[in-house]
């Protein structure tokens, strides 16, 4: 199985301005997320930017970097772009990995480049269980549900599924076991990424505000199973940068 690998690295971050560039233990944050990324199998790791001072960063390290428009709504318009400066085929596995993941695991690349190689679907992501039960009533913790083939049947911020023996009071606690949390990593088949675009917004993935849902709402599957291992979290603002850079001191003390 061949796949490749597009981390989109964009320049502005209104919680963390130049957040691709930010130093982490001698190098910036892009340069150790396309070093986890290589390690996976992938057959080409590229890097897509909108910003100089990256592009010319990322040049330091890799020739496998590309310029791409600023003008994205999505980091889905920006990985079509990328498909057709490849020239890639429809049939190629094209895995998206954020760029701010500098503790990404590899194994979680190749196996959701893995769950979608082995389907029809021309989508396929990730999900993880959810052991606090703080996070069943956050909102930013994206939850899931799934058929019995490993299709996502929903994604939504609310509590899904419902509890009602719990939620109404008839059980002294909620069970977490039937929660998912989902992963923010998404393997496609090239053709598709152009499909998508081409989609229109769906009245759920406004409501929601999650661009996975225009997916799902269109009738076309996406693939989902639990990460074999948990990943780790990525870098939103200055703290989690802070944590990140504590632990990767430690690793190496």
């Amino acid at each position: 199985m061949e796949f490749v690998v597009v981390i989109p690295a964009r320049y502005a971050s209104s919680r963390l301005p130049g957040k691709p560039l930010a130093d982490i233990c001698g190098k910036p944050m892009i340069q150790h997320v396309y070093e986890k990324a290589c390690l996976s199998g992938a057959s080409k790791v590229v890097i897509a930017t909108d910003h100089q001072k990256v592009f010319d960063a990322v040049s330091a390290f890799t020739s496998d970097v590309l310029m791409t428009r600023e003008d994205h709504q999505s980091g889905t318009e920006r990985l079509a772009e990328v498909v057709d400066l490849l020239k890639l085929d429809d049939n190629t596995i094209v895995v998206n990995v954020q760029g701010d993941e500098p503790l990404l695991a590899p194994e979680n690349v190749s196996q959701v480049a893995t769950l979608l190689n082995e389907s029809t679907a021309p989508m396929a992501t990730l999900s993880v269980a959810i052991e606090e039960q703080e996070d069943v009533f956050n909102p930013n913790a994206v939850k899931v549900v799934s058929d019995i083939n490993k299709n996502a049947l929903y994604f939504s911020r609310a509590s899904i599924p419902f509890d009602r023996s719990a939620m109404m009071g008839e059980q002294s606690a909620l069970d977490l076991t039937p929660f998912q949390r989902h992963v923010g990593i998404y393997a496609y088949r090239a053709g598709f990424i152009k499909q998508y675009i081409e989609l229109s917004v769906s009245p759920l993935e406004q409501l929601e505000s999650l661009e996975q849902l225009r997916v799902l709402y269109h009738g076309y599957n996406i693939k989902i199973e639990q990460a074999h291992i948990t990943p780790q979290a990525g870098v939103d603002t200055p703290e989690d940068l802070a944590k990140v850079i504590s632990y990767l001191q430690s690793q190496h003390a």
